[in-house]
């Protein structure tokens, strides 16, 4: 049975990137190449030189929602933050709430981002598991974010970002996530476009992010852990493209870990799996499910996705993928694991901390083909 403290390494804190480069595709590219586990360095402006025309790459569009908001306890003045996770209803959400005493019934008046108060107020409805909390507007809390929240970035970021923007892929387009799919970062449109002319395709679909996706495993075993159910939609249009792509020998190349998990529920749906996906890894180990798992087609779908990829996993429509360095012990390493190895990946960390890439969100990143 696999631990999670299979899947530790150890980071120099200097390697975490706390600021964006001022040129999107100028970050470092680790190429690993699967098939000869060679690995080779480069620029991500010269990532068409692994690419073939008639592949398709695909990105995840969900944008980062203002989600990081500032109050103050109605009973005492007290500073209160909240982090937006999941909108539940019209006005409910699940939110990470920063501090003390923060009960059912607690009352919090929101302040712009000036910390001035304004009429908006949330009211704990329900106590979650830890800091998360279930809260109820008195309004829509969307229709006020530009004036009241503020772009969250990961914990391990400490310096303040100067322009939103750079937290937001160029293609995002539809509202919903709490953190960046930071994989998409990378691509300027200038990138695009060139790839574009050299006969590179290029789809997006959604998965808006919670943090949950991000937090380090807690469990000692791979088997007990269940990631948090995420939306996701991928658009007939949008499916019948990517099918097409691959029929006519393309690879699926997918940007970045949320884009797998989506594609590959897409997938799992075509082949008639659907509901509760969390134990799918689990199951393709113990050959519950029988069969190599060749190709299978994308299926068009708007929904829940509580995918949880790691080694054992038996991938079904990708077939490449791009992705940055992700934290130990975490969802994302076991999941670029299951698609090459865990001594691979492992072993390619190894380099590029001996090469001294950046990691995590602002960092470098790395293709699998």
């Amino acid at each position: 049975m696999q631990r999670t403290s299979d899947y530790h390494y150890h980071l120099p804190p200097e390697l975490i990137a706390q600021t964006p480069l001022d040129r999107r595709d100028a970050s470092r590219l680790l190429v690993l190449e699967q098939s000869t586990k060679k690995i080779y360095h480069t620029r991500f402006y010269n990532i068409s030189e692994y690419l073939r025309p008639g592949d398709i790459l695909v990105g995840n569009n969900s944008r980062v929602i203002p989600a990081r908001l500032f109050g103050r306890k109605s009973e005492t003045g007290g500073r209160v933050e909240l982090l937006l996770l999941e909108q539940l209803s019209e006005r409910k959400w699940r939110v990470l709430v920063g501090g003390k005493k923060m009960h059912t019934g607690s009352q919090i008046n929101l302040v712009d981002r000036r910390g001035d108060l304004t009429a908006i107020i949330a009211n704990v409805t329900a106590e979650l598991s830890g800091a998360i909390r279930e809260v109820e507007f008195n309004f829509a809390i969307k229709d006020h974010l530009a004036i009241s929240g503020q772009t969250p970035l990961p914990p391990y970021i400490h310096i303040p970002l100067s322009d939103p923007e750079r937290y937001q892929t160029i293609y995002s387009r539809e509202m919903g996530s709490s953190a960046s799919p930071t994989a998409g970062l990378h691509f300027s449109g200038e990138l695009l476009l060139s790839l574009r002319e050299v006969g590179v395709l290029f789809e997006t679909v959604t998965l808006h992010i919670g943090l949950d996706t991000f937090k380090p495993v807690s469990s000692e075993f791979l088997v007990d852990h269940q990631v948090h159910s995420e939306w996701a939609s991928i658009t007939p249009e949008a499916a019948n493209r990517i099918n097409e792509a691959k029929l006519a020998g393309g690879r699926l190349v997918a940007i970045g870990t949320t884009a797998v998990r989506l594609l590959e529920t897409a997938a799992l749906r075509s082949a008639g799996i659907s509901g509760e996906l969390h134990d799918i890894s689990r199951r393709d180990t113990v050959g519950e499910i029988a069969g190599t798992c060749p190709w299978r087609p994308v299926a068009a779908f708007e929904g829940q996705t509580d995918l949880f990829i790691y080694p054992g996993y038996r991938f079904r429509a990708v077939d490449a993928m791009i992705t940055n360095f992700h934290l130990p012990r975490s969802s994302l390493l076991m999941l670029v694991s299951a698609f090459a190895g865990r001594d691979q990946i492992l072993r390619s960390y190894e380099k590029a901390i001996t090469e001294r890439y950046r990691f995590y969100s602002f960092g470098d990143a790395m293709l699998i083909i």
